[in-house]
């Protein structure tokens, strides 16, 4: 059965568990909670050992290959370019189509999130390697660790040779490994969508952000169905494009309904390399590259939720150099995000809000029971970002073979 099928199943199960389950029952949505974090944490299970070994790999490959370089350019073209593209989406669409004004509610500010960057910084490189491989959240460090451990080896590889073939077997043994998690994980949907559910229940019942959520779809199906077939059609000659839109049906469920971009991480990845042929040197690098620094989802998200905010507040329209600030704040922010596999978009919204001030401070929190839901969003975007892009990378580099729909997983 392929794993698209085996996860929309699971999908189905569990929102029709969250209509049928008392949803009023604290016990029973403890319950749930609790299944759905361990979810999340066996499908990240495999995640720091496949990225270090992985990575470590296909640095070693692409140096000796001459292809470190155009591989890395052309992954920082399509990084920026994907979350420009997706920054943009977002502000046309909030200025062409004017959404009702959320009601203004009482509630006060509370501790605000925010983002050390700073101590993100000094994590990049710590008293020791080995505790870059001790965050399961900020993968950036690791990344390092195993880019400098893969190109050293490339110094003298009659020395290094026996490191090689340890770090070659052992990525292709968690790879393994992953590749059965990811198989099992579609047992996990069940919960993590029914606690989905559970938590995004109350808010489509208020009905208060529903032309918000439908503005969010239609941006997708532009982005997923137009857009990037688009790009890939005149960027890569792809006479084929929509193919990559059914390599992105897995990655896109995990995606939205764990919200989770370290575990959608490894579906992208494993999506990549057998329904899209990316591979492994390319794919090991773009795939994890993406899911680090190409946050346009929340970029986008991001741009939509503040313009509302403000219009929440003042019927008076927007300056230019309002425009410009807007997209320039959330596509920097974006940037930034990598510390934040989940929640990172409502992070950014409440950083865009504190920074413009003007008595807008606070104004984040006539969203916040919209969360869930607009996160989702947001790495969803996320996902068929990573894909297409990885798919670009490995196109532009000639690292990649045609697999036939048939064999797609």
């Amino acid at each position: 059965m392929k794993l698209w099928i085996k996860y929309l199943i699971a999908i189905a199960l569990g929102l029709g568990a969250a209509f049928i389950l008392p949803a009023n029952n604290t016990a029973i949505a403890s319950v749930v909670a609790s299944l759905s974090e361990f979810s999340v944490r066996f499908g990240r299970y495999t995640l720091l050992p496949l990225l270090f070994f992985g990575v470590s790999t296909a640095v070693f490959q692409l140096r000796s290959t001459k292809l470190l370089g155009k591989t890395a350019l052309w992954t920082i073209i399509a990084v920026f370019g994907t979350t420009l593209i997706l920054a943009l989406l977002g502000l046309l669409s909030i200025l062409i189509v004017k959404l009702p004004r959320i009601p203004i509610t009482g509630e006060k500010m509370s501790s605000l999130p925010a983002i050390d960057i700073k101590s993100l910084t000094m994590q990049l490189f710590p008293y020791s390697g080995f505790e870059a491989l001790l965050h399961g959240a900020y993968l950036l460090p690791c990344f390092i660790f195993a880019g400098f451990a893969g190109a050293g080896c490339t110094t003298d590889q009659s020395v290094s040779k026996p490191v090689i073939s340890f770090l070659d077997s052992a990525a292709k043994l968690c790879y393994s490994i992953m590749s059965f998690f990811i198989e099992w994980l579609s047992v996990g949907m069940i919960a993590i969508s029914a606690w989905w559910m559970f938590s995004a229940r109350p808010v489509f019942a208020s009905g208060t952000y529903t032309p918000l959520f439908i503005m969010l779809l239609v941006d997708f199906v532009l982005v997923l169905g137009l857009i990037y077939p688009l790009i890939l059609y005149f960027l890569c000659k792809d006479q084929h494009p929509y193919h990559a839109i059914y390599a992105c049906i897995t990655p896109i469920i995990t995606a939205f309904f764990s919200g989770d971009s370290n575990l959608s991480l490894q579906v992208n990845l494993r999506h990549a390399r057998e329904s899209l042929g990316v591979h492994q040197p390319s794919s090991d690098v773009t795939i994890p590259l993406f899911s680090i620094f190409a946050r346009g989802g929340s970029a986008l998200v991001t741009t939509i939720c503040f313009v509302m905010i403000l219009r929440s507040y003042s019927s008076l329209g927007f300056a230019f150099f309002d425009i410009l600030w807007i997209f320039c704040a959330s596509l920097v922010i974006s940037f930034v995000l990598s510390s934040l596999p989940t929640g990172g978009t409502f992070v950014a919204l409440t950083i865009l809000c504190t920074i413009y001030s003007r008595g807008f401070e606070s104004g984040y929190l006539l969203l916040r029971p919209a969360a869930p839901v607009f996160c989702s969003f947001a790495a969803a975007f996320d996902a068929v970002s990573a894909v297409f892009g990885s798919y670009v990378v490995a196109v532009k580099t000639r690292q990649f073979e045609h697999v036939e729909l048939k064999h797609f997983i």
